[in-house]
C-alpha cells in the first residue's frame, strides 16, 4: 500500500461520516413530521456502510463506501392529540420513529469519527512531506 493511498482511505471516511451527519440532521429536522409524500409519518433513515472492494481502489483496504440509505423499521410512536389533523378516530397520531437523544449520540459518534479521519489525513500528509524532505537532503 502506498503512502498516497492513505489520502483516499481517509477521504472516503470523511465523505461517509459527512453523509452520516447529514442524515442525522435530516432525522432531527423531521422529528415531528406526521405526513410525508409517501404517506404516513417520517421514517428514520440510517446509512449502511461497506468496505470498498480492492478493484474499486486498486489497493487492499481501500476505505469505505455508502452501500444504501435504509429506513429504520422500528414502530412509530402513538401520541394522544385529538385536535391534530392526522389524528385517528381515537385521537392518536402516529409520530416518527426518531428519538432525539439517540440522534444526538449518533451525531457525537459521527463527529468523532470525522475528526479521527482528519487526524489520519494530516498524519499521512506530514509523513509524505517528511519523505520529500529526506529525498531533497540526500
Amino acid at each position: 500500500m502506498s503512502i498516497f493511498s492513505n489520502f483516499g482511505i481517509s477521504a472516503s471516511g470523511l465523505t461517509a461520516q459527512r453523509l452520516r451527519m447529514d442524515t442525522i440532521a435530516n432525522n432531527i429536522a423531521n422529528i415531528e413530521t406526521t405526513r410525508t409524500p409517501e404517506g404516513g409519518p417520517y421514517q428514520r433513515q440510517v446509512p449502511l456502510f461497506a468496505s470498498r472492494e480492492p478493484q474499486e481502489t486498486g489497493q487492499p483496504g481501500g476505505g469505505v463506501r455508502v452501500q444504501a440509505l435504509l429506513r429504520d423499521q422500528s414502530p412509530f410512536k402513538r401520541v394522544y392529540e385529538p385536535g391534530h389533523p392526522d389524528a385517528d378516530e381515537e385521537g392518536y397520531v402516529l409520530m416518527p420513529n426518531v428519538e432525539l437523544v439517540k440522534e444526538m449520540v449518533d451525531m457525537i459518534d459521527a463527529s468523532r469519527a470525522y475528526e479521527a479521519n482528519v487526524t489520519a489525513l494530516n498524519t499521512a500528509k506530514e509523513m509524505a512531506q517528511r519523505a520529500l524532505e529526506i529525498g531533497r537532503r540526500g
